[in-house]
């Protein structure tokens, strides 16, 4: 992995991990700090809200600022608010942290994004941004697991203490190895930006992100559930199987970025297709062990595979403001994220049982792929960007 990209990797990593690691905690939180569980998991949603919240608000403020330099600012605000974590004595202070910390994540991935693709030659951007989104997926194989292990023998603090140091560590990565003088940050006013957001393309591809991480969440949030009650594994195997989930992930992401290289559109068209027929599948193979970890890999596989591509997706249509875009990508993907895991509830709060909740995950993937569908029509149906999009997408790549 060239130096740059790995840098991003690292960056993505502790992202990860201190926006998923606290599930893990929980319950250590709450008994900690006076709060009951519920309580302590309004920091899981609360994180999630800032990330919508605080993408288009750093994605204006650093608009100007050269690529590198907003690159380490935002992970400068990660650091401190990750240090806000580990010393805030109550429940409120760390709420407070929490929104801080979130702050940075969705201009940083949409920012970033944009920058991996510019620093590879265009027919390798897909891999590129599946490069820095790795270190995301690995979060939940590697990062989560350790933290929450951490947590435990010494203490939630320790967790975000470790965090911290990531944080440090990534830092110091971007600023030794991204090169000076990326060009992306905008030259033009800020109105003219947000006009670019209303290209049909552009919503529409913001719109499929949305529905693709709510087919994800509106399974994915009680499959624990799922796999105790209906599959009948024990909570330390639900671990073991989740982690197995988690490669699963990996594995796509990277496969995504590799097959978005070669033909974008009919990949995810095809990827949400397979994700319909195995969320179907997941129905009747739930039932035993043997049939649910081999269906759950696979749809963590495909899930992924629709990651990088709808990223590039966006960078590609919103020719003139790609960073302003590919940031509100990132909330897309978070709204996605609380509507998917809403769905869900509203389903077993009207009497779906947790085995058939994958109908309603398949239902909302045919979606994305109806909408996906006729982004591609639509796409044949305009003369091609040329120049301009070369320029726009791949400008500053060696």
């Amino acid at each position: 992995m060239p130096l740059p990209l790995l840098a991003l990797a690292i960056a993505s990593f502790g992202i990860g991990t201190t926006e998923f690691v606290i599930m893990g905690m929980l319950p250590d939180l709450a008994q900690d700090l006076g709060v009951s569980i519920p309580q302590a998991g309004m920091l899981v949603t609360a994180y999630a809200l800032s990330v919508v919240v605080g993408a288009p608000v750093l994605a204006v403020a650093t608009a100007r600022l050269p690529r590198k330099s907003a690159l380490i600012g935002l992970m400068g605000i990660f650091i401190l608010g990750n240090l806000f974590c580990a010393l805030a004595p109550s429940y409120g202070l760390l709420m407070a942290a929490r929104i801080v910390t979130a702050l940075s994540h969705g201009t940083f991935f949409g920012v970033g994004a944009v920058v991996a693709a510019g620093l590879v030659p265009r027919h390798k951007r897909g891999q590129a941004i599946s490069l820095m989104f790795s270190g995301l997926t690995l979060a939940n194989v590697l990062g989560v697991p350790l933290g929450t292990a951490l947590g435990h023998e010494l203490g939630w603090r320790a967790t975000f203490w470790a965090v911290v140091a990531i944080g440090i560590v990534a830092a110091s990565a971007l600023a030794l190895w991204l090169p000076r003088g990326l060009p992306g940050s905008s030259g033009g006013s800020l109105l003219g930006e947000f006009r670019v957001l209303g290209r049909p393309q552009v919503a529409m591809a913001m719109m499929i992100s949305v529905i693709s991480s709510a087919s994800l969440f509106s399974v994915l949030t009680y499959i624990t559930p799922l796999l105790e009650h209906v599959t009948g594994f024990t909570p330390d195997q639900v671990t073991y199987v989740l982690l197995l989930f988690g490669v699963g992930l990996t594995v796509g992401n990277l496969l995504g970025g590799r097959l978005a290289d070669w033909k974008m559109m009919p990949v995810v068209m095809t990827t949400f297709g397979l994700i319909a027929l195995i969320q179907v599948a997941l129905v009747w193979t739930s039932a035993t062990p043997m049939g649910a970890v081999p269906t759950l890999v696979l749809w963590g596989i495909a899930a992924f595979c629709v990651g990088s591509p709808l990223q590039m997706r966006v960078v590609d249509q919103a020719r003139g403001a790609p960073n302003l875009a590919s940031t509100l990508n990132q909330g897309a993907f978070n709204m996605g994220n609380a509507l998917g895991a809403w769905f869900g509830g509203i389903a077993i709060d009207h009497g779906v049982s947790y085995v058939h909740l994958p109908w309603l995950g398949a239902g909302l993937a045919i979606c994305a792929l109806t909408l996906t569908a006729i982004a591609a029509a639509t796409d044949r149906g305009q003369p091609q960007s040329g120049e301009e999009g070369e320029q726009a997408c791949a400008g500053y790549a060696h």
